[in-house]
């Protein structure tokens, strides 16, 4: 990977490699180029490199006449809180998500304290690409400072969409799987608020990560032991920058991240106070193209409605807004609930989790079974951008029976399932995702889609 991934959705790549501190800092004088002036909140994930390049940041900012928040390692979805309570300009967080300890990037939120739409990200990468880089003199230059408390707004706002005192007289036992990322420092807070006996595995935010970041179950086999060991009710995991979150039972088996939304989703539309006007009926919600369709079954059991945006989040949030949605989110564990902030949000996830189960006093399991059962299968492979067309178009002639839709990518509907084939914005790759009735449906799917692909 010998150049950065630059897209409306930010700026990854290898360090020392594709991505260094002057480029980092280019980028993010290209973003402010775009911002009211006043402050930008930087926050980082607690990779080793995140003090690098919040430093190189921090220093370009100032250089262009900003004020420079520093929230230290914080999560994804905290930086977007912070961003609001401090009536900020925008903010940056320093993260690779999901992606191995090698990689670093920046994901930018605008003042509203979400990410930035895909016209404004292609706005920034044409002034990247420009160096359109403004600087001030003397007189006009930034100044930084520390924000101390980076958690307790965020907190507060959570435990603002449950029902605290039902969740602590359940006393539930909870493993957290932060992996050294930014999660464990809300996460120890969230959980002692709602009076959980808890174990965290990971819980220094050092960027030294114990397994693969990634929160799929081959990734999360020796985590799910600690189900057993610790005889807990339910294990929960989340990525580098808490923007995420899988599940694990109490047996030790992986829910997976697919049933983190369709969980809350049902929990929100199942609770009046988060409906507007209580009114059930007239409630929208909003995925993406790529998510399961439990969430839409889930919405036509309450008579709302389930919209489908592109995958990103940035499109997610803009419908949830055009739509005035009461709830959204993304089935890779991200759940979206506009009372906290439109971000993904792996706390959210949690308390909400913990609610459903102590409204109804059940188990995972449970929850999980009254959800409309299906099977996903998703899978990746390397592909130049540029055969990109040609293999999606290879594989619409080869399943020419489904219906067409190229809303991102390229998703082909049957009677029983769904197939989506798309790039990936932060990596090298494709991304072939396919949903059915059974598990060995899908899986045909992917594999003859990824056979059509290679072969193209």
């Amino acid at each position: 990977m010998s150049k950065p991934i630059i897209s409306v959705s930010g700026l990854r790549g290898i360090v020392g490699k594709s991505l260094n501190p002057i480029l980092a800092a280019q980028y993010a004088l290209a973003f402010a180029q775009h911002l009211k002036p006043g402050s930008i909140v930087i926050g980082r994930d607690g990779r080793e490199t995140g003090a690098m390049f919040a430093d190189a940041i921090a220093a370009s900012l100032m250089s262009a006449g900003f004020e420079v928040l520093d929230a230290g390692v914080c999560a994804t979805p905290t930086l977007g809180v912070l961003v609001r309570k401090t009536g900020s300009s925008g903010g940056l967080q320093i993260s690779a998500s999901h992606n191995p300890p090698e990689y670093n990037g920046i994901k930018l939120f605008g003042a509203s304290g979400r990410v930035i739409t895909a016209n404004q990200g292609q706005e920034v990468i044409e002034s990247f690409e420009r160096n359109e880089f403004g600087y001030v003199q003397l007189n006009r230059v930034g100044q930084k400072s520390c924000i101390q408390d980076t958690t307790e707004s965020h907190l507060r706002l959570v435990l603002g969409t449950v029902d605290v005192e039902r969740i602590r007289s359940r006393r539930l036992k909870v493993v957290l799987d932060s992996n050294h990322g930014a999660g464990s420092l809300l996460a120890r807070k969230l959980l002692s608020e709602l009076h959980c006996d808890f174990k965290i595995l990971g819980d220094c935010p050092d960027g030294q990560f114990e397994h693969v970041p990634e929160p799929t179950e081959d990734n999360l086999k020796e985590v799910a032991t600690a189900a057993k060991d610790f005889d807990a009710d339910v294990v929960f995991c989340q990525d580098p920058d808490a923007d995420r979150l899988a599940i694990i039972n109490n047996h030790g088996k992986y829910i997976g991240e697919e049933y983190t939304l369709a969980i809350t989703m049902q929990h929100a539309l199942a609770s009046q106070n988060s409906l507007p006007n209580n009114g059930m009926q007239d409630g929208v919600v909003v995925i993406n193209c790529a998510t399961s369709r439990m969430s839409v079954d889930i919405a036509e059991s309450f008579g709302a409605e389930c919209r489908i945006s592109a995958v990103g989040e940035a499109n997610v949030t803009q419908e949830m807004i055009d739509q005035q949605a009461i709830y959204g989110g993304e089935g890779n564990g991200g759940p979206i609930d506009p009372r906290v902030g439109y971000v993904r949000d792996s706390f959210v996830a949690m308390a909400q989790t913990m609610d459903a189960m102590s409204m109804h006093q059940a188990s995972i399991d449970d929850l999980v079974s009254a959800i409309p059962e299906y099977s996903i299968v998703k899978s990746k492979l390397p592909l130049e951008k540029e055969k990109l067309n040609v293999a999606l178009q290879a594989v619409e002639n080869v399943f020419n029976e489904a219906t067409v839709n190229r809303l991102d990518g390229l998703r082909l509907d049957f009677e029983k399932a769904w197939l989506l084939i798309r790039a990936s914005n932060t990596e090298p790759i494709v991304r072939v995702i396919a949903e059915a009735g059974s598990r060995e449906l899908a899986t045909d799917l992917v594999a003859k889609a990824q056979e059509v692909i290679q072969a193209s």
